[in-house]
């Protein structure tokens, strides 16, 4: 009988020690769902979608659906006091599970309509065929300066 207490009592501190754990999760939903997530480089699903993280701090998201603009941003994960040292010591003791949940939500934008769309790529095609008679005949950017075309970071060619 008395072994029985004393196996008990070492199993409870033993639990005691050992303590629950602590979960991590981010849920990212977006409008319209279904858009690809990509975080850090990994791509980790589609929306509405919960992901478990080790780390706190910066995030790259990138969320990409066909027929919206894409979106490319930072996110930061702030660490709650529970995993601040040496408060994060005291968390991880303790007997009960801890749940950090985040949530990101963002709004793709539309593509411009297809009429809209149409003209841009026309006045593209316009634009590039310009370029392309301009460099045949010699004259560099239209315009006839002569000088060479610049490259969009305003270096010349």
């Amino acid at each position: 009988m008395r072994r029985a207490g004393v196996a008990a009592g070492l199993g409870l501190g033993l639990g005691a020690l050992t303590g629950g754990c602590v979960d991590r999760t981010l849920s990212i939903t977006s409008e319209p769902a279904g858009a690809l997530v990509i975080l850090n480089d990994v791509e980790v699903g589609r929306t509405p979608l919960d992901v478990d993280f080790k780390f706190y701090g910066d995030y790259d998201v990138r969320l990409m659906l066909e027929g919206h603009e894409p979106v490319l941003t930072h996110r930061e994960v702030k660490a709650p006091i529970s995993e601040i040292p040496p408060f994060d010591l005291i968390a991880a003791a303790a007997p009960a599970d801890i749940h950090n949940r985040f949530a990101w939500h963002f709004v793709l934008t539309p593509l411009a309509e297809t009429g809209d769309r149409a003209a841009a790529e026309r006045a593209l095609i316009d634009r590039a065929r310009e370029l392309r008679r301009a460099s045949a005949e010699g004259i560099g950017a239209p315009g006839g300066d002569g000088a060479p075309a610049a490259h969009a970071s305003g270096a010349p060619k």
